[in-house]
Parts: C-alpha cells; structure tokens; sequence
C-alpha cells in the first residue's frame, strides 16, 4: 500500500508566491519563503536592492529601507506560509492588517542586506479569517524590526 498524500509544502520560490499574493512590483516584497510549519511559521527573504523605488526619496544619498515597508514584507511573509499550507492560490487569497502592535525598529536595512523575517502565528486556523502573527526581521542575525500584527484573510475562492 502506498500513501499518495503529498508532502507538505516547506518552501515558497517566486513563482509560487505570485500565484497566492496579489502584490506585485514595487509592492512584492518577498523573494522566497521556506521552513514553512504549516501554519505555524515560516522564514520569509527578501533581497534589498538599490533599484527599489522607495530609494529616490527614503534618502537621497543615504537609502534605507522605510520601516513599514518591513512590516509589510513580514506580513506578505505569513501571508505565503498561510496561503501555501491551505493551497490558495491563483487569486483566492487577499490579506488586510486590522492592527500592528509593538512594533519597533532597532537597525537600519540598506541595499545589500539579506531581510531574514521569521513569523510565527499566535492566533488563527485554516477556515478562521482573524489571524494574530509575530514577526522579527533580522539581517545577519541582527534585530532590524519586529512587531506583532493582526490581518484579516479573505478568501476569495
């Protein structure tokens, strides 16, 4: 007897990722997701390139990545995990922050970093459309933000 259940997804390459966000460029702002636990957590990465358009203005001459622009990449991060685990893709999922809660920064990410985003869910289960996250956004295992965040998702399919 075999078992023909397929092995859980535990990553997420950008191919996979367009087809459960919506975001695209300039908004996409994760490259791959992987150790995903289910629903649980999951690693998000993001390249920082200097050819991101936030740069011209966030600063001309010193160009840091606008804080909240890392939040969002986090919550497109859980965003993926959560998608990928319940098989949304193709348009079903949209995701909406309901609240962002002790949220602090503590490094500056510039072009060159490597954003690591580890996520985890504290509230929330596959059919549930309020989810609770935690998020830390590191760069070489330096804190650069971390917050806890609440998103609504709404399935479309």
């Amino acid at each position: 007897m075999s078992d023909d259940t397929p092995a859980p997804v535990t990553e997420a390459d950008i191919q996979l990722i367009q087809a459960i966000l919506p975001h695209r460029y300039p908004f996409l702002l994760v490259d791959r997701v992987k150790d995903i636990n289910g629903t649980a957590s999951a690693t998000g990465l993001k390249n920082v390139t200097m050819n991101e358009p936030h740069f011209q203005g966030h600063f001309p001459g010193n160009p840091i990545m606008p804080g909240v622009t890392i939040i969002e990449a986090m919550a497109q991060t859980a965003a993926v995990m959560v998608g990928t685990t319940m098989g949304l893709v193709n348009g079903d999922l949209l995701v909406y922050f309901m609240a962002i809660d002790g949220c602090k920064f503590r490094r500056k990410v510039v072009p060159g970093d490597v954003l690591q985003m580890k996520i985890e869910t504290t509230r929330g289960k596959p059919g549930g459309k309020v989810w609770k996250f935690k998020g830390v956004a590191s760069v070489e295992g330096e804190m650069a933000a971390e917050a806890e965040f609440t998103a609504m998702m709404d399935m479309q399919g």
